[in-house]
C-alpha cells in the first residue's frame, strides 16, 4: 500500500463572517480604549515651567487642557460641575464654561501661568494662575459670581485675599450662584 503523500495546503481565508467579527472586536477595543482614556486622569508632562501656553480647549470653569495635553486647574476657583462623573449639571456650571472660553478666546487662546506652593493636586493636574494681560481667570470667575473662593488650601495669602474681595463683591452684587437658584434644568 502505497502511503498517500500529504499535500501542502494554502491557508483558509476569512470567510466574511469571521473578518466581520474580528473587525467588530478590533473597534470595540479601540473605542473602549478611547472611553476609558477620557474618564481617566491623563498622565501630565513631567515639568510644566511658568510662561505662556497655547490652551486646546476648556474642560470646564475651573480646568482647561493647554495644547501640550497638560492639564491645568485654577487655583483657589471653584466652579459648579458639568462634567463630572455620575454627577448632575450644576447650576451655573455651562455659563462658568462659556465664561472660561470666553476668556480665553479674548486672549487668542493664550494664557500664562503662574505657579504657587502646590504644583500638583492628586489627580495630576496642574495647579495655576491663570493669566490674560493683567487678568486673572480664577479672580474673574469669583468675582462673576460663576466661583467660590477655596480658601482652605495651602496658596498665597495675598492671593487668597484677592479671591475673597471678589467673592463680597459678587455675593453683594447677588451675581451668579450668589443669585437666586434658576428653576432645576431639565
Amino acid at each position: 500500500m502505497a502511503r498517500r503523500r500529504r499535500s501542502y495546503r494554502a491557508p483558509r481565508k476569512l470567510t466574511l463572517n469571521r473578518a466581520l467579527i474580528f473587525a467588530a472586536i478590533v473597534i470595540l477595543l479601540t473605542l473602549s480604549r478611547w472611553w476609558q482614556g477620557e474618564n481617566q486622569p491623563q498622565p501630565a508632562p513631567e515639568a510644566l515651567a511658568e510662561g505662556v501656553y497655547a490652551v486646546q480647549r476648556a474642560v470646564d470653569g475651573d480646568t482647561l487642557v493647554l495644547a501640550n495635553g497638560a492639564r491645568i486647574r485654577l487655583i483657589g476657583a471653584d466652579t459648579p460641575e458639568t462634567v463630572k462623573p455620575n454627577w448632575p449639571v450644576e447650576p451655573f456650571g455651562p455659563e462658568a464654561k462659556q465664561f472660561t472660553e470666553r476668556f480665553l478666546t479674548n486672549a487668542d487662546g493664550r494664557v500664562r501661568l503662574q505657579f504657587d506652593r502646590q504644583r500638583q493636586d492628586k489627580y495630576g493636574r496642574f495647579l495655576a494662575y491663570v493669566w490674560a494681560d493683567s487678568h486673572m481667570l480664577n479672580e474673574e470667575l469669583i468675582r462673576a459670581g460663576l466661583a467660590k473662593a477655596e480658601l482652605q488650601y495651602p496658596y498665597s495669602s495675598t492671593m487668597k485675599t484677592r479671591f475673597r474681595r471678589a467673592e463680597e463683591e459678587a455675593q453683594s452684587a447677588s451675581r451668579g450662584i450668589w443669585s437666586e437658584q434658576p428653576a432645576a434644568r431639565p
